[in-house]
């Protein structure tokens, strides 16, 4: 059964993009290119899946994204 993930994306002042699954502790990845840091989040899900299990799974629903300035 295919699983939905909410994926954050960021990019870091060395070039790279960032990617990170709140849902998943832990599961994050990086690469230089979109298409790269696609196939790689994909990996690292299944990765953190194995490990954790699908019963460790948090069910977590994005409300939104605000950033903040200090």
């Amino acid at each position: 059964m295919a699983r939905e993930y909410t994926v954050v994306i960021e990019h870091d002042e060395d070039g790279y993009f960032v990617a990170t699954v709140p849902a998943l502790p832990g599961c994050h990845t990086q690469a230089k290119s979109l298409d790269e840091l696609e196939e790689r989040i994909r990996e690292a899900i299944s990765l953190c899946l194995e490990v954790q299990g699908d019963d460790g799974v948090e069910s977590l629903t994005l409300v939104g994204i605000h950033r903040v300035i200090v």
